[in-house]
């Protein structure tokens, strides 16, 4: 599905922004107008156009927020971080070291927490202890009485101020609380951090789901995972460790994410990567780069996200991302969903849901004839939402 742009990431890109209008993320006026100042595949227009536009609409919300219209300023500093997070998506030069990074992912994550004080609903920065240190994370919860809380895991590349837009908006509505916290790799946990992706997502989740139990607010029979993009790898590894969740949902399956990487490369590539002769595959893979806008943005990404060095070592790390050999310890209730046109992980949720031999398992896909395709349904979050919520209220009843 192609959306305002022909570059097939940066499409994708604008349909995320876009799609989280549902729970006030976007105003399609603001969406439309920032892309077409945007040429394609132009990654330094794109930073300036989305900044510009998330400044702008920061502007206004600490405006009516200065002037006591709370309503107004919490959907203005809502749409605002949602710019924000975009405006950073493609800065992957050096982010470890680029004030942009720093500067855009502090302004996404200080507008999301001002919009989310501003709601009816509880909401609380939490701290989650972890190996010597903690992990970022936010509570949102309907009062003290314990309910079924949903347990938020991202991906490759989102944040904790995604959750809202992602699981938790839809979540609040149904009675569910939600838990989010950004892992190693992810959001504020790499950005202010340095704390780098683990296959081992256990050593992640236990934690978490150990802190959960300490909250009042919490039903500890019914607790659930919900893994979006690559955390539909990362809960179902934890879930093969940790059968204290009731269920789980993957959004979307992934079974091993080096044979996604693998097959979207040329066989000679793949075998130089797997006998370690970078000499001969780094310049291959720097070519990759150059010809399309998503190659280079996933292993820019991947590099500094998995803490290695090179775009070699980048896919010899992902063979360590794999359900092999795990995948039958899993025992809880398990949803997979699957998008139609989501190439880099075509069949992996099916593989997903065959490996859950011991897991009661729901594959559901979504089509692009209902505009839910997309890879984790961009575009069609009140449809992937009812798919979920319609199958978790059976699954934690």
């Amino acid at each position: 599905m192609k959306f305002l742009f022909e570059d097939e990431s940066f499409s994708f890109e604008t349909l995320r922004a876009a799609g989280f209008a549902n729970y006030g993320g976007a105003d399609l006026g603001e969406i439309l107008v920032t892309a077409r100042r945007i040429p394609e595949g132009d990654e330094v227009a794109w930073h300036r156009e989305w900044k510009a536009t998330a400044e702008r609409v920061e502007a206004l919300g600490r405006e009516s927020l200065a002037t006591g219209r709370k309503v107004s300023a919490r959907e203005a500093l809502l749409r605002a971080s949602n710019y924000f997070r975009t405006a950073e998506f493609y800065r992957r030069d050096d982010p470890k070291n680029d004030p942009e990074v720093v500067e855009l992912s502090a302004r996404s994550r200080d507008t999301f927490i001002t919009a989310a004080e501003l709601f009816d609903f509880d909401f609380q920065q939490v701290e989650i202890p972890y190996e010597g240190t903690t992990l970022p994370g936010y509570l949102y919860s309907l009062g003290y009485a314990p309910r079924p809380t949903i347990i938020y895991n991202s991906g490759y590349d989102s944040t904790l101020e995604e959750s809202y837009f992602a699981i938790a908006a839809a979540a609040l509505a149904r009675g569910y609380n939600v838990l989010a916290s950004d892992g190693p790799g992810q959001g504020a946990a790499l950005r202010k951090q340095g704390l780098v992706f683990r296959p081992d997502w256990e050593a992640v989740i236990t934690p978490v789901i150990d802190f959960a139990l300490t909250r009042r607010e919490v039903d500890p029979d019914r607790i659930a995972l919900f893994g979006y993009s690559l955390g539909g790898y990362l809960v179902a590894r934890a879930a093969a460790f940790d059968q204290r969740p009731a269920a789980i949902v993957l959004d979307d399956g992934v079974f091993d994410f080096y044979a996604a990487m693998r097959n979207s490369m040329p066989p000679f590539l793949t075998e130089w990567i797997e006998q370690g002769r970078d000499d001969a595959a780094i310049p291959v893979l720097a070519m990759l780069r150059a010809f399309s806008t998503q190659v280079r943005w996933a292993m820019r990404n991947g590099v500094w996200a998995m803490g290695v060095d090179s775009d070699a070592a980048l896919a010899r790390e992902f063979r360590r991302y794999t359900l092999d050999g795990v995948a039958d310890r899993i025992t809880s209730a398990t949803l997979v969903l699957d998008a139609e046109n989501d190439q880099f992980f075509k069949g992996q949720p099916e593989k997903v849901a065959q490996a859950l031999t011991k897991a009661p398992t729901t594959l559901v896909t979504l089509s692009e004839a209902e505009g839910a395709g997309e890879h984790c349904h961009m575009g069609a979050m009140s449809r992937a939402h009812q798919v979920i919520f319609d199958w978790l209220d059976s699954a934690v009843a």
